[in-house]
């Protein structure tokens, strides 16, 4: 194998596929890169036990500059090859490998010898069952898993809720996350008629897999087998296996009559909380509350050992019974970010059962769900 290509093109591909590569894994050759030149071009793998990242670079792509000289394949130590090439100095570089599965890399008057692996020795990728696929614009996934994937749960015991719920049905795509104490939930509507399917894939795959996915990919194609999702587009295969287990039914948690609505500015509110969370994370409760009465609306936030803080709040319209309720600023900050710059409408039943919080238009295709703290 022998190629010659530009540098920073080769770095972008190769950052995108470490994503999937840990350097804590039982199997040793997990921990390198796999590096393979067809006639076509280069394609790099990265993989671990939960995804495997496939990035392709196209002889023809004109910031490549690719130059092919022979055909071949092998794995490198991921880590450390990617610092010599990042530490390369010149803008092009050549890599060739001699016997015994070494490797030069050459660039400019910098010269490396290392120690590469057999490639046929690396883990095939799933084969990927190409008849339950649907193709959804690359934005809307990335919307779609920034609404929902904060929500899910960081803790081992209760694994299926470290997960986002996908269910495609009825020409919907539903997404669901919940850690128990909060929920966010998006649905899009989807025109074609693609065949249902109900999976959980984890959120550290989906973060992982937004931040691979570029603004210059158009669609993304999600592919699903028994137990493993692909996301593919143009220049890359994103694999993730997904979590077994039974979601639990989330649509009973959503209530549907309120007592008591507020609707108020995104950005105006999330000010407001943010400067309130500076005192009650300093203190052992980390709790904020909120006054709503007929002669305003009024945050409070206190730390016996820092001091308090009370903010009349800004709000558009309310309605319905006076109340006071105490909720962990942390879930209601991450629930506001998800929204952007818009208006939401709050919607409270008492001061110890969840509310929602809901866009003021589109209302039903978004929602979140967060559950108050109990104060004496």
């Amino acid at each position: 194998m022998k190629v010659t290509l530009n540098r920073s093109a080769f770095t972008q591909e190769l950052q995108t596929v470490q994503r999937a590569i840990s350097s804590k894994t039982t199997m040793p050759i997990l921990t390198g890169v796999k590096i393979d030149l067809s006639n076509r071009g280069l394609t790099l793998t990265g993989s671990n036990a939960d995804i495997s990242i496939e990035s392709f670079l196209n002889v023809s792509d004109e910031k490549a500059q690719m130059t092919i000289e022979k055909t071949g394949a092998v794995v490198l130590q991921a880590r450390f090859f990617g610092e010599i090439i990042r530490r390369l100095p010149e803008d092009y570089f050549t890599m060739e490998v001699i016997e015994s599965n070494q490797v030069i890399i050459t660039s400019g008057k910098a010269h490396f010898t290392v120690n590469g692996l057999d490639a046929e020795s690396y883990p095939h990728l799933p084969i990927v069952d190409s008849h339950n696929q649907i193709k959804i614009p690359v934005h809307v996934l990335t919307k779609l898993i920034s609404e929902t994937v904060f929500a899910v749960s960081q803790h081992e015991s209760r694994p299926i809720l470290t997960g986002v719920h996908i269910i495609l049905e009825n020409e919907k795509l539903l997404a669901v996350a919940t850690d128990s104490h909060r929920l966010s939930q998006r649905i899009i509507p989807l025109e074609s008629g693609e065949e249902a399917f109900n999976i959980v894939i984890p959120g550290k795959s989906l973060t992982e897999l937004s931040r691979s996915l570029t603004d210059e990919e158009e669609l993304v194609e999600i592919s699903i087998m028994d137990n493993q999702v692909l996301f593919e587009t143009a220049t890359m295969k994103f694999y993730s296996r997904l979590l077994e287990g039974t979601y639990p039914d989330t649509n009973r948690l959503i209530p549907n009559s309120f007592n008591t609505e507020i609707e108020f500015s995104v950005p105006e509110l999330l000010a407001a909380i943010e400067r309130a969370s500076l005192l009650s994370h300093e203190g052992r409760n980390n709790i904020v509350r909120l006054h709503i009465a007929d002669d305003g609306v009024v945050l409070y936030g206190n730390s016996p050992e820092i001091g308090k803080v009370e903010e009349d709040l800004s709000y558009e319209r309310v309605t319905g019974d006076p109340l006071d309720i105490s909720f962990n600023p942390d879930y209601m900050k991450a629930a506001l970010r998800a929204f952007g710059d818009t208006n939401i409408n709050v919607r409270f039943i008492s001061a110890i059962r969840p509310f929602t919080l809901e866009p003021t238009e589109g209302e039903s295709n978004f929602i979140q769900l967060i559950t108050p703290v109990r104060t004496n």
